[in-house]
């Protein structure tokens, strides 16, 4: 059993979701002063978003962590204008931020070929700088992992989430026997009769205190970012974390999943929700649903039951509740219905939003032809 429980360990511990680097523009080139020669620009330095590439794998293959484009070439009398230095390209996979080290943003690497320039190379020497060249930028830049998938699954430790990935999809979660159940982010396919598909993340699980980066909360977290809605999931008669914590029903699971992504970023909460309420098929289940259900219309009425200083700012509506067993299948093609039907109602909306702006281009420069 020790042996299994240290493979477990090794596959997570091998997971990179960060990395910082350092990179450098290349230098510019000597300029040429009796005959007025420009020296060539500096290299600029790119992240690259590309198809099958890791973190890890960057890690791996430059394990001194450091990228630097090429020097601009000098002005000569065979050549006035220097060459330019040839640009670097670190390759990245798709779905990361890249920011400096006091977490600006540089950009985003959302799909295949996006590029974001890091450090730019330093110009070649001319007549402005008295023929003298400028070295490239440096400076240290992170890039984040930030899973893209439409749903996030968010649940606390035994939820059933892998269970539920499993049961609702194609992929095959290592599941562990302990309470950080899930090991690395694991993203399911949803595949429909019309050949639609719908990715699911399943991401580590949450413990009370995430937001303070306890256990694998920030990580977690900064997962969520990246989906453009969230699947909470809920065990129908609540559950204890470990013997020294408090046991918590299922209504107050989901107000304490609710704190934690308000308490890490209140915007996450904008993002459209559905609730899962697994394990039906364990007893009292449908005593157990009803009595959330009513806790759920209102809230307000139940907050007593949670120390104060974890009671949400503002409670989460869900779009749907869908009570299902991952093990027994009950519940689990209404559950792929709901899904399907809620990111459908937002690709809709957004489409009729585009239209509009659209339309009001359009006015705006027609007014302006005949203004």
């Amino acid at each position: 059993m020790v042996h299994i429980t240290r493979i477990c360990l090794r596959k997570y511990g091998n997971f990179v979701d960060n990395l910082r680097l350092y990179v450098r523009g290349g230098s510019g080139g000597m300029g040429l002063p009796r005959l007025g020669g420009q020296g060539g620009k500096g290299g600029d330095v790119w992240v690259v978003a590309t198809k099958n590439m890791t973190l890890k794998r960057i890690k791996d293959k430059f394990p001194q962590k450091r990228f630097v484009a090429d020097a601009g070439a000098n002005s000569g009398v065979r050549a006035l204008k220097g060459e330019r230095g040839a640009d670097k390209e670190i390759l990245a996979p798709v779905g990361i931020t890249v920011t400096t080290d006091e977490s600006r943003t540089l950009g985003d690497l959302n799909v295949e070929g996006d590029r974001v320039m890091v450090a730019k190379g330093g110009s070649g020497g001319s007549l402005y700088s008295a023929f003298q060249p400028s070295k490239g930028e440096a400076k240290h830049i992170r890039l984040d992992l930030k899973l893209i998938a439409d749903m996030g699954l968010v649940g606390f430790p035994n939820a059933g989430k892998s269970s539920l990935l499993t049961a609702l999809s194609n992929a095959t979660p290592q599941i562990a026997s302990y309470a950080f159940t899930t090991l690395k982010p694991e993203i399911g396919k949803l595949i429909y009769d019309d050949y639609k598909q719908i990715s699911v993340a399943d991401l580590p699980g949450l413990i009370e205190g995430a937001h303070m980066n306890k256990g694998m909360g920030h990580k977690f977290l900064k997962h969520v970012e990246r989906t453009k809605q969230l699947l909470f999931v809920v065990d129908v008669c609540g559950f204890q974390l470990a013997s020294k914590t408090p046991f918590r029903s299922a209504f107050e699971a989901v107000q304490l999943l609710t704190k934690e992504l308000e308490l890490y970023k209140e915007e996450l909460l904008s993002k459209p929700a559905l609730l899962v309420v697994n394990k039906m098929d364990l007893p009292d289940a449908e005593d157990k649903l009803a009595e959330l259900k009513e806790q759920l219309q209102n809230p307000e009425e139940f907050s007593d039951l949670l120390p104060e200083d974890m009671i949400p700012q503002n409670y989460l509506t869900f779009r749907h509740v869908v009570p299902v067993s991952a093990i027994t299948g009950f519940g689990i093609s209404h559950l792929k219905s709901c899904v399907r039907q809620s990111l459908d109602e937002d690709a809709a909306l957004e489409v009729k939003a585009t239209h509009r702006e659209k339309l009001q281009a359009l006015r705006k420069q027609s007014q302006g032809r005949w203004g």
